[in-house]
């Protein structure tokens, strides 16, 4: 596996089933995931997070695109479903899931992302060579609604700048950053601070 920072204006990537999920990941069993495999911004997609009450990993069922705690109401205005890692620390949807330390992890086979050299849009789709998933850094969020007591939760893509990238910056100004799992996996989730996770950001090659 390795850890992936996704693009900026990705959107569309596919995920794992369950028993894939629980083959490189070793979670799904407790908490099954049996969603559409192609997901959107809006859509619901599974995310693997630092359990709440043990220090093992569980699987999620969230929103793509974060609702904050501030939000009104669970329908966005404004599309939440990236952010750059450089705003975390100050922008109002993010800061207080990167404060709290609310990082975890989407599973993905692949991710999309456009093209558009020819003058047209033309999707290319990444997929690591090896056949092995990705694994997309992320944020997420438990959003309360005040009215009815419903619990929703959520989560962002994280992005890194990509215009030094060979490949990459054909597609976007941000890039995926893939680093070699488990240990990043694990480093990454347990992370609580920026100093600690900034080896972490460095675009790969």
């Amino acid at each position: 596996m390795r850890l992936c920072y996704a693009l900026d204006i990705s959107n569309r990537y596919v995920t794992p089933d369950e028993a894939e999920i629980e083959r490189f990941w070793h979670v799904g069993r407790v908490h099954p995931w049996r969603g559409q495999f192609e997901i959107f911004p809006r859509a619901l997609g599974p995310y693997i997070r630092r359990s709440a009450d043990a220090d093992d990993r569980e699987l999620v069922v969230g929103q793509w695109g974060l609702i904050p705690w501030f939000a009104k109401t669970a329908k966005l205005t404004y599309s939440t479903d990236s952010a750059r890692f450089e705003e975390l620390e100050d922008k109002a949807s993010y800061k207080e899931s990167w404060k709290h330390s609310r990082r975890c992890i989407i599973p993905a086979w692949s991710f999309d992302e456009p093209c558009w050299e020819t003058g047209k849009n033309g999707w290319w789709r990444f997929q690591r060579a090896d056949g092995a998933p990705w694994s997309l850094a992320d944020l997420w969020n438990a959003w309360g609604d005040k009215e009815t007591g419903e619990v929703i939760e959520s989560y962002t893509m994280l992005t890194v700048n990509a215009d030094g990238h060979p490949l990459m910056s054909r597609m976007t100004s941000r890039i995926p950053n893939c680093r070699l799992a488990s240990r990043i996996d694990e480093a990454w989730r347990r992370s609580i601070c920026r100093t600690s996770t900034n080896e972490l950001l460095q675009p790969s090659r």
